[in-house]
Formats: C-alpha cells, sequence, structure tokens
C-alpha cells in the first residue's frame, strides 16, 4: 500500500472500537460532531504528503513512504524529522498532529528490544510503514500510590499486567492514562512507564493492538468539549483539537507476535527511556510554531494598541524571541550532536534534548504572561462572536474598539491570543507545557544523568592547583 489519504484515514476509523465520551457511547468517531474535529486534525499529517512532499515522502526500493517513519541514521535524517515534525505542527496551528508519537516509539522499540522481541519489533515496523498506520501511544499507568512500585500497589491493576498466557496470547488488565489520539488512531502501541525491577516482572510489557481489540475501551477526556464553536472567539480551538483518553485494558488478548517485550524487567527502563529521547525531540520541534505565533501575535497586538515603540514593550519582545530561539537552537543542537544508538538508530543528544525541553517548560508562562501584558484585558472582557456578526451591534463594536488600527483587526489578533493563552484551551496548553512528555523535574534528572562533569572538574582542578 502507498502513501495513505486524509479520507482512506478516516475511512479507516469506521469500526467497533469502544469508546466513551461525556457519559455516553460514541458510535462513530468519525461522524461524531464533537470528536470530528479531532479526527480532521490528525488527518492533516496525510495531507502533508500532497502540501510538503518535499518533507513528508520518502522512497526506497521504488516504494513510497511517509517520512515520519524514516529511520533515523545520521544527524541530517534527525533534522529532517525535526523540518516535518516543524512543518506538521505548523499546519495543525502549533499543536501536535499524530504520526510523529507513534513513530517516536516504533524508533524507540527498533532501538531498545532484543532477541525474539526485536525481530518482531522489526516485522511491526515494515508493516505499520508500508500499511501508513496511524499509531496512538500507551506509556503512562495510573500509577496509583507514586512512593510504591508496581508490584506492592494495593490494587495489582493500577499498572498494566499480564494476567493469562496461552501459546499463541498473552492477556493484560489494567490501565493506561494521557493516551493521546487513542481514539482516532489504527493501533494502540504499549511501552512501560518505568524501570521495573524483578518482582515487577510481570509489568514490564510492550506490545501494539488494533484499537477494535475486545476488552479496550476508551474513555475520552471531556476537556475542550462542547459545542462548535465560534471561529471569530476561538479562530484556533474551533479548528484543532485533540482526543486524550484513559485506556482501560479489560482481560484483553494480545497476539504473541505483536509483544514486543514480554515480562523482561531489565529492558523497561531502557525501552521507557529510548521512548523519551525522541518523544522530547518531538515535543521540541512542534512547540515551535506555537512560540512563533505568541511572538507574531505580541507584535501584531502592541503595533494595533498602539504601544510598540515604548521600551518596555520591545524589552518584553525581544525576551519572546530570545526564547523561543534558545528552544529552537537547542533542538537543532540535539540533532547535530546526535550519536548512533543500538541496532543503528540514531539517538538525539540526551543533553540537548532535555535542555530544549527544560528550556520551554521553565519559560511558557512568562512568554505567555509577556503576550497577556502587551494584549490587555480585552482578552476576557471584549465581544463575542454572535455581538460582531450582529449588523447593528457591529457599528458599536468597530466605533469604540478602534484603536492604532481598525477594530476588527485587533479584536481578531486579541481572540488569537487569547485563544492560545486564556480560554480553556490556553489552559490545556498551559499543563501540557508543565507536564506533557515529561515533566520539569524529569527533564533536570535526564539533564544530570546526561552530563559528564569529569573534563570541567579536572580543568578546575588544574586551574586550582590540585593536582601538583
Amino acid at each position: 500500500m502507498a502513501i495513505r489519504s486524509s479520507e482512506q484515514y478516516r475511512a479507516g476509523l469506521h469500526d467497533g472500537r469502544r469508546v466513551f465520551h461525556r457519559g455516553q457511547q460514541v458510535k462513530d468517531v468519525v461522524e461524531d460532531p464533537e470528536l470530528r474535529p479531532a479526527v480532521d486534525h490528525s488527518a492533516l499529517c496525510y495531507d502533508l504528503a500532497d502540501t510538503h512532499p518535499e518533507l513528508a515522502i520518502d522512497v526506497e526500493g521504488g516504494e513510497k513512504f511517509s517520512a515520519f517513519y524514516r529511520i533515523p541514521r545520521s544527524p541530517e535524517d534527525l533534522t529532517h524529522r525535526g523540518r516535518l515534525i516543524e512543518a506538521s505542527a505548523t499546519a495543525g496551528a502549533g499543536t501536535i498532529v499524530l504520526k510523529e508519537v507513534g513513530s517516536d516509539a516504533l524508533f524507540a522499540l527498533l532501538r531498545a528490544t532484543e532477541g525474539e522481541g526485536a525481530e518482531r519489533a522489526r516485522a511491526y515496523f515494515d508493516r505499520v510503514r508500508r500499511d501508513d498506520v496511524a499509531l496512538a501511544v500507551a506509556q503512562t499507568d495510573v500509577k496509583g500510590d507514586r512512593a510504591l512500585p508496581p508490584h506492592r500497589q494495593a490494587d495489582p491493576d493500577l499498572y498494566l499486567r499480564v494476567v493469562d498466557e496461552d501459546a499463541e496470547t498473552i492477556t493484560v488488565r489494567g490501565a493506561k492514562v494521557h493516551t493521546s489520539f487513542a481514539p482516532n488512531a489504527d493501533e494502540i502501541v504499549v511501552l512501560p512507564t518505568r524501570a521495573m525491577g524483578p518482582d515487577d516482572r510481570d509489568y514490564a510489557l510492550s506490545f501494539a493492538i488494533p484499537v477494535d481489540t475486545p476488552g479496550l475501551t476508551l474513555y475520552v477526556s471531556p476537556y475542550l468539549a462542547g459545542e462548535r464553536k465560534n471561529p471569530f472567539d476561538f479562530p484556533v480551538s474551533s479548528q484543532h483539537k485533540m482526543l486524550e483518553s484513559l485506556t482501560v485494558f479489560d482481560d484483553v488478548r494480545v497476539p504473541k507476535d505483536q509483544v514486543f517485550l514480554d515480562r523482561v524487567p531489565e529492558l523497561a527502563g531502557p525501552l521507557a527511556i529510548a521512548f523519551v529521547d525522541y518523544h522530547r525531540f518531538t515535543a521540541v520541534n512542534y512547540k515551535l510554531p506555537l512560540l512563533d505565533t505568541l511572538i507574531g501575535a505580541a507584535h501584531l497586538v502592541a503595533e494595533l494598541n498602539g504601544i510598540s515603540r515604548a521600551g518596555h514593550v520591545k524589552d518584553k519582545l525581544t525576551s519572546l524571541i530570545a526564547y523561543a530561539e534558545t528552544v529552537r537552537g537547542l533542538g537543532q543542537l540535539a540533532a547535530l550532536r546526535s550519536q548512533p544508538g543500538a541496532h543503528g538508530v540514531q539517538q538525539p543528544d540526551p543533553l540537548a534534548v532535555n535542555m530544549a525541553k527544560y528550556t520551554f517548560a521553565h519559560g511558557f508562562h512568562d512568554a505567555v504572561a509577556k503576550v497577556m501584558d502587551l494584549s490587555g484585558g480585552l482578552l476576557v472582557t471584549g465581544p463575542g462572536g454572535e455581538d460582531w456578526d450582529n449588523p447593528e451591534i457591529r457599528p458599536v463594536l468597530e466605533k469604540y474598539f478602534a484603536a492604532a488600527g481598525p477594530a476588527e483587526e485587533r479584536l481578531r489578533v486579541l481572540n488569537l491570543i487569547a485563544d492560545l493563552t486564556a480560554r480553556d484551551f490556553g489552559g490545556y496548553q498551559a499543563v501540557l507545557a508543565t507536564h506533557a512528555e515529561g515533566s520539569l523535574e524529569a527533564e533536570k534528572m535526564q539533564i544530570a544523568r546526561s552530563y559528564d562533569p569529569s573534563a570541567a572538574i579536572a580543568y578546575a582542578r588544574r586551574l586550582a592547583r590540585l593536582d601538583g
């Protein structure tokens, strides 16, 4: 099969998947009015083959395939991947689209599995690439008491585990949380969430299954739910949406040829970290259009409010530029300083990639505060789309909301900023900045692990004349 079209992707979602949203079972995720925007958003990654063929299409042996599934073998491959992810997020208004996360998981499987698991992972990768399959990734267990390892939880199902086995399958029970795209993906790849010891053997798992597998149920978060939003008030979130789910495995049978890690606790940590390497590289690159939008909107609102020449405004704009370009530069450095990993799969430099992700997360809320400061209180007190559409009210709004620029331009830019910062989508982005792709503490831990201080210590010792 060649690269699928976005319509072929949508057609593949008409199956018997078990999805609940706002207390009701969803009959069809493609036709459901609240879930359809998320399907359309994810379909953008398939449209890239038409809009950006130079980035989105690779050819091997005469066969075309999605460049999301190009195995990185060099710094140049990772640089290309970064540009592809940035292009897809640009199409998605600064929000991740679909194929990025699934391909992160595939590269981790190719790099960190061994023996029969590695053979199965390679066969699975070949099928996914050939059939252009859309993957979600279920990694984060619900965890229960965070102070306890999996095997000591009061309820053993708080981490996903094996509960039975026969000659052809394993049976698993438990749940994963924060599963992005699961309701509108073709298949789910399960990865371990943490390092595990010998007593956690039953929890050291990785496998892949179709979303319509019996016993699998998705409970979709109601966040960002509601009637279709007015594009005047919500220029981004009316068109772009992600679905997140609690993913419950109720005695799900998994064919063994789809199992990549089967109760091998010593490989759980390395596989989890391998995924993190690629996923944080993805995160840095898909956030770039969002940061560029904040810079552009800040310039526009300053001009429209008539304050662009003020010294404090120039200082804020410069700070926003430095923040965004630092994140961009560290992301590029992660590709340039990458090294070959196991099985020839290129590994982004873990120090640079975690510094990039930490810099983004640590600076995001301050950047949002600066843009809000430039915008003013109309972010939350301005008129709505219904007012603007009323021909009797619009002249009043045009008169009293004009500033250094016309009222319509000013209100539309303010609504863009409000959508990204002050309304429910802005709250969603704020939580993502803090927790998505790993917390600030997780990134700090990886920075400390990745940095070898021996050369710096030796240099300082020499300057201090500690070595004679």
